[in-house]
């Protein structure tokens, strides 16, 4: 049996485009029939449906972009299709949900005799078209080790993190460092901005200072720049901010710099920058500098 892969939006097209690439044996599927058309080019088999997927793979890796679209891609609603669809087969869940929902999906494929395995990811377009992506994977060892083999096209490294949802509670840790640092980034160039800084020469220091990351030199060009095509979304990296701030609700753990985040955030999307990159969260500051604030 072939290998599945439903969901190619911005990350998932060329984490897919990478694995038919390197010889996988691929079938996908995507709602937008259209972000099929360079996997097909690149060897894949397209599906029909989701379901026929599932009928074809062995593996079904689903990067999708949130609960109701698993939900949907899975047939929860309608127990026998969704059965059917995981009977076995190994579901492996790249994309980034709650771990609460992560660990009932899990005992629901399980119990409906398949296996399951967390592996969200860590990066964003650039990694993943460069095959540089990290894998942080969860679930019983046979399943990951099965998942695991899977990975080399995609991911530049594999973390495993015990059980689901391990996974995913390391993922939303990881965020937390991303999110303030990239929101840090970008407070720190309206600021420069401000006082008349030379802009390229602030991007040059921060280049070649001590907190110089891949994700601070792409973000920096950016802002320097005034490229916020997205590679991580201003509407998905909200998504994420505020699953880390549920889950720190859940178990009465502060999360200060995540909660100021999530403010800018909200407000980025208020002022109608959702589909930019997550730098564009400098718009917000912006406008609360010019006394704005983000519409009502």
């Amino acid at each position: 049996m072939g290998v599945g892969f439903v969901g190619l939006g911005i990350m998932g097209q060329p984490m897919a485009l990478n694995l038919a690439r390197a010889g996988t044996p691929l079938v996908v599927w995507n709602r937008t029939a259209a972000r099929c058309e360079p996997l097909r080019a690149a060897g894949a088999s397209v599906a029909g449906s989701a379901a026929e997927v599932f009928r074809r793979a062995r593996v079904v890796l689903l990067m999708l972009a949130d609960e109701a679209a698993m939900d949907a891609v899975l047939e929860r609603d309608a127990p026998a299709a969704f059965a059917a669809n995981v009977a076995g087969r190994v579901v492996v869940h790249m994309g980034t949900t709650s771990a609460t929902y992560s660990a009932a999906l899990c005992a629901a494929v399980r119990a409906a005799g398949g296996e399951y395995v967390e592996a969200p990811v860590s990066g964003s377009r650039d990694p993943a078209e460069a095959g540089e992506l990290v894998a942080m994977l969860a679930g019983e060892p046979a399943a990951v080790a099965e998942a695991r083999a899977l990975l080399p096209p995609m991911c530049r490294d594999a973390i495993e993190c015990g059980q689901v949802p391990g996974g995913l509670l390391m993922k939303l840790a990881v965020n937390i460092f991303l999110i303030t640092t990239v929101t840090g980034l970008a407070e720190a160039a309206h600021f420069a901005a401000r006082h008349g800084v030379d802009m390229r020469s602030f991007r040059d220091v921060v280049d070649s200072g001590p907190m110089a990351s891949a994700v601070s030199r792409v973000k920096a060009r950016k802002l320097v720049e005034g490229d916020l095509a997205a590679q991580a979304a201003i509407a998905d990296v909200l998504k994420n901010n505020r699953l880390i701030a549920e889950a720190a609700r859940a178990s009465g753990t502060a999360s200060p710099l995540i909660d100021v985040c999530q403010e800018l955030f909200a407000e980025t999307l208020a002022l109608g920058h959702g589909g930019l990159d997550m730098a564009a969260v400098v718009r917000a500051i912006e406008a609360r500098t010019a006394g704005q604030g983000a519409p009502a």
